[in-house]
């Protein structure tokens, strides 16, 4: 159509927009009703849910989820242990996918084979316990550290594609003029990758920040404990006192009202603690995105074409 766009072109947008105007809902609102509820009064949840914002406004869950010491360790774990890993295993696999991505590399056939069997087997639960309990690492704190210190062999490929997108005369240049390999790679190679470095680094971030693994099968010291596994019991013990509940209700009123009292009363509620645990758990990520989504787009698209 001349002049103008089309009734099956018009017809496509519009769709198109109401499409993702659905799915923008169905991805944001579950976080949506979970912070309007932590932020409501816990008895009156108690009575059904909230939708659009709280009945009762009170930041009673809140306080008390951030004044818990426990809590407070299990996020100054959770942290550090996030900071630390991102840092040196995006570093470190940098490193490793620059010596890959490089021809003259010896026993690199060696190296791709390792790496691939690795992306589709492990060794699997109980000798990962065994080798963590060999190496001294059982309940400690560098059992969330050492392990992940190796981003995984598609992290390699993500990073060899944009390290092949690198011309090679910039690298020869360097070479005439005496550069050694540590210096071109912190010199040129990391400039150059900043893009994919954040998007890793975002995912990595991501997956450490919300990983509750380690802690379940690798530790058992109340000091170590995740932010993600305090949330993971809190949902646990929260369930079990709703099923014991359902089960006595009717035919012990005592036991009823003991267990309706374990659940807590009033502002705060075991349901109110467990959604604002997940609320507070959820923000850090949340404000790291939007610093790192100018590098993110760009930095999936150049690891994932080969130059």
């Amino acid at each position: 159509m001349v002049g103008g766009k089309s009734i099956g072109e018009r017809a496509f947008n519009l769709s198109t927009v109401v499409i993702m105007i659905v799915l923008m809902i169905v991805t944001l609102y579950p976080f949506w009703f979970s912070l309007i509820s932590s932020l409501n009064s816990g008895e009156d949840l108690a009575r059904g849910p909230v939708f659009l914002w709280p009945r009762e406004l009170t930041w009673a869950s809140w306080r008390t989820v951030l004044a818990d010491d426990g809590m407070l360790q299990a996020a100054w774990i959770t942290a550090s242990r996030t900071v630390i890993v991102t840092v040196v295993s995006i570093l470190y696999t940098a490193m490793f996918a620059y010596a890959f991505s490089r021809s003259y590399l010896k026993g690199r056939k060696i190296y791709i084979t390792v790496g691939f069997v690795s992306m589709y087997f492990s060794g699997g639960l109980i000798p990962s316990f065994l080798l963590m309990n060999w190496l001294g690492l059982y309940d400690h704190y560098l059992v969330y550290i050492i392990p992940a210190l190796f981003g995984g062999f598609w992290n390699v490929i993500i990073f060899n594609a944009n390290y092949k997108g690198i011309p090679d005369s910039l690298f020869e240049s360097t070479k005439m003029d005496g550069a050694s390999e540590f210096r071109i790679f912190f010199q040129i190679v990391i400039p150059l990758s900043k893009p994919v470095l954040a998007a890793l680094s975002v995912f990595t971030a991501v997956n450490v920040w919300n990983d509750y693994g380690a802690t379940l099968y690798f530790t058992q010291s109340a000091d170590l404990q995740t932010l993600q596994y305090v949330i993971l019991r809190l949902i646990q013990s929260n369930r079990a006192v709703e099923n014991m509940v359902s089960t006595v209700e009717g035919s012990s009123l005592a036991v009823s009202n003991l267990l309706n009292n374990a659940q807590g009363q009033g502002l705060v509620t075991a349901q109110s603690i467990e959604l604002a645990a997940m609320v507070i758990a959820s923000i850090p990520m949340i404000v790291m995105y939007p610093f790192a989504q100018r590098f993110f787009v760009k930095g999936v698209l150049l690891g994932s074409v080969k130059g």
